[in-house]
């Protein structure tokens, strides 16, 4: 599982991302846009356009590791509802159940402490 503590931190992206995009082009955006250290072991969220594949970029200690889902069917939940927030903090909770496929970004946060950030 990816970060299994509550202190790992997850940030996801809440506009589409090119998925081609690579460790140099996912460390670009969590650096330029989310003004993040992508080697300070929070895990970075990105999803595309179409909402079947997703990417999170982690610094696991030793290397930065990107973890690739495409859902065999349906599609992942709509985080880019708010098209002023480009960034949303989650749980690892609530990215284990979002790479699951479930439907529960739609819903009230599972979690007091979600952030929404304008920028």
């Amino acid at each position: 599982m990816i970060g299994s503590t509550r202190s790992v931190q997850v940030w996801a992206r809440r506009v589409p991302t090119d998925l081609r995009n690579g460790y140099n082009g996912l460390f670009g955006i969590v650096k330029r846009e989310f003004s993040r250290d992508p080697m300070s072991g929070d895990a970075f969220l990105f999803i595309n356009k179409r909402r079947r594949s997703a990417k999170v970029l982690v610094w696991d200690g030793t290397g930065l590791c990107i973890y690739s889902k495409r859902l065999a069917k349906g599609l992942f939940s709509n985080i880019w509802r708010d098209s002023t927030a480009r960034l949303l903090q989650m749980t690892t909770s609530e990215l284990a159940l979002f790479l699951e496929g479930a439907d529960l970004a739609k819903k009230l946060p599972i979690s007091p402490n979600v952030l929404v950030l304008k920028t």
